[in-house]
């Protein structure tokens, strides 16, 4: 270990970028076993290791770094498995450079450990001699019903499989994965990664029901009855609109719906979905979802693709690779620029009506204020407009049947992850609001061990 003065950080390979818009295939190259153990290497074994604290799931980073770093891959993948029900998954998605990579001590002068490239590179290893993850023969006689197949219900369907409990898991959507399946790009993570994961549940006894829709195909009543517990990963799945004049034009659209229907055509499904091919795509927003909406854009070959966002660069939310990617790939960004409201003629509109911003000066927690230019409106000419303003929770009609409190902004109310009614739990974007895979998976995963306790 301590090679970090030895090897500088070296990020995963990426495809050319003119091969890569030809198709929606991964970006990023997985390390091969030479490159992660040399990677691991540089690992300073902190002995308050913050690339731990910085993660949300709290993985074991350190420990499976030095299993990599001393060649013994099949204690790396156990230790890498422990904690999170699917790392070769958030290897891939996650904003590495805001969570443990940011939080590395090596950050600040050496570059951090290239943590995620690692991750990925430990379960891609392990699958290709044929390992899979662990779960028990031993059987609990109590069933967990299971709503929504996003990100929180695969964690809490893992570690309760794991514990030997019965899971059935119902999904509305033909496909499992939720978020993973239908909102984040294949250029971002194959579906394969996700179709993998559900079946190795499957195999561990977990019933999965597609195309079911509680409240509509089955009564919440009915699962209320049949099961020990019920946990709602609904998710946070309703866009936002800007709120402002001429956004109901037939070509302002949802970043979720541009995905959703690109994904399902991707995946061989005979579907309707926003074309954009030929045609100057303006994309209001500067997250995540933000840069799966330019990118692809990029890739259906758009005339033009601009991101516009209300801040600098510097104050962009999403994570800082997919911005770089989404320059590589001839995306243009316009920054500190507010819309004021979208030009429409015959129904369509036509282009964005702009105010230019400026930033405040930092405030005690160092956020800097937008600070609209009085007077400094013009128009950002488009064909098609996407919003990509963040989610909301859609508060499905269930939830009352269920007995079960949402907030102010429709989040379900939680104590524990304990929902008003006793038998239900909840968690990911449903009852925190928007926000990370990985938080989701957190979310799963300590429900999971609420609802094993409760019902022990």
């Amino acid at each position: 270990m301590l090679n970090f003065t030895k090897f500088e950080r070296i990020n995963p390979e990426k495809r050319d970028v003119l091969q890569r818009l030809k198709d929606y295939g991964e970006v990023y190259q997985v390390f091969g076993k030479s490159r992660a153990k040399e990677q691991a290497d540089r690992c300073m074994q902190c002995g308050d290791p913050y690339c731990h604290t910085g993660c949300p799931l709290g993985n074991f980073i350190p420990a499976w770094l030095k299993q990599t770093a001393t060649k013994n891959p099949d204690l790396a993948f156990a230790l890498s498995n422990e904690t999170s029900p699917f790392p070769e998954i958030l290897g891939r998605i996650c904003p590495q450079d805001v969570l443990c990579e940011g939080a590395c001590s090596l950050n600040t002068g050496h570059g951090a450990i290239s943590i995620g490239a690692i991750e990925t590179h430990i379960s891609e290893t392990a699958f290709a001699k044929g390992m899979k993850p662990k779960f028990t023969d031993k059987k609990v006689d109590k069933k967990i019903a299971i709503i929504g197949s996003g990100p929180s219900g695969i964690s809490a369907a893992t570690f309760l499989l794991r514990k030997g409990y019965g899971v059935e898991m119902f999904e509305r959507s033909d496909r499992a994965g939720g978020l993973l399946m239908y909102g984040i790009p294949g250029f971002k993570l194959d579906k394969s990664a996700v179709d993998r994961r559900i079946n190795w549940l499957i195999e561990a006894g977990m019933k999965l029901h597609l195309d079911c829709e509680i409240g509509k195909d089955i009564p919440a009543s009915q699962l209320e009855e049949e099961f020990d517990a019920i946990y709602l990963g609904i998710g946070a799945t309703a866009g936002r609109f800007a709120g402002i004049d001429g956004e109901k034009a037939s070509n302002v659209h949802l970043a979720m719906d541009l995905l959703t229907g690109i994904q399902k055509r991707n995946l061989g499904k005979d579907v309707e979905y926003i074309d954009v091919k030929d045609k100057n795509v303006v994309v209001i927003g500067g997250g995540d979802t933000a840069m799966d909406c330019v990118r692809t854009s990029v890739r259906e070959k758009a005339k033009s693709v601009k991101c516009l966002y209300r801040r600098d660069e510097a104050n962009m939310p999403g994570s800082k690779k997919e911005v770089v990617n989404a320059k590589e790939e001839g995306v243009e960004y316009v920054f500190n620029v507010s819309p004021k409201s979208i030009a429409v003629e015959n129904g369509k509109a036509t282009g964005v009506e702009l105010l230019t911003t400026s930033m405040s000066e930092p405030d005690e927690s160092g956020r800097q204020k937008v600070v609209i230019n009085d007077g400094s409106e013009y128009i950002e000419e488009a064909d098609v407009v996407i919003m990509a303003l963040g989610f909301s929770p859609e508060k499905p009609s269930f939830l009352k049947d269920l007995n079960v409190d949402t907030n102010s902004w429709g989040g379900v109310e939680t104590n524990k992850y304990q929902t008003s009614n006793t038998k239900v739990y909840a968690g990911g974007d449903c009852q925190r609001g928007a926000h990370l895979a990985v938080t989701a998976a957190v979310d799963g995963r300590e429900a999971a061990k609420t609802i094993i306790e409760a019902l022990s």
